[in-house]
């Protein structure tokens, strides 16, 4: 009898303590999608991306050409003006590699970007969304666009119109 009321009592506190809990969803995407200086960083990002690219195409244009025209005239040149034809070749390669780092490397000047124009929009969020929760008493909020296994969740419980709200974005 005791072994009943023991197992019992341990499943009323776990259900009571699963209850306790509040949980909040908010959406990612939708929100970012909804504040314009986002979208306009996202265009700034993708038109310094292409506009970078095309400057390591220019220069890896220039290494073919340049290693084409070496394979044209390699039989007529002499052992020292094959190896100047190479060195010179391979410098414009590693000029080519060395740009390629330089713009989209790990620490690159597209992060950089990214961290300048996107970071402050994205902490923006955080600390409306950490303010919320703390003024409503949420213990989790969860971003439904990272959460990969969420198979449901009630429309109730996703607080992203309000986020936006705090943030000065109506929808």
């Amino acid at each position: 009898m005791k072994k009943l009321f023991l197992t019992a009592a341990m499943l009323m506190a776990c259900i009571l303590g699963i209850q306790a809990q509040r949980f909040a969803l908010i959406d990612m995407e939708f929100i970012l999608k909804q504040i314009p200086r986002y979208e306009q960083a996202n265009q700034q990002l993708e038109t310094l991306s292409q506009q970078w690219q095309k400057e390591i195409e220019a220069k890896g244009k220039e290494a073919k050409t340049l290693y084409e025209a070496y394979q044209k005239t390699a039989a007529n040149l002499s052992a020292a003006q094959k190896n100047a034809k190479e060195e010179e070749i391979i410098r414009k390669e590693k000029e080519v590699a060395e740009l390629r780092k330089k713009y989209f490397g790990p620490e690159g000047e597209i992060l950089k970007k990214r961290q300048e124009l996107i970071t402050p929009i994205q902490d923006a969020i955080y600390q409306t969304v950490k303010e919320v929760a703390t003024q409503k008493g949420y213990d989790a909020v969860i971003d439904r666009a990272s959460a990969q296994s969420m198979i449901f969740a009630s429309p109730r419980i996703d607080i992203s119109n309000e986020i936006l709200s705090r943030l000065g974005y109506s929808n």
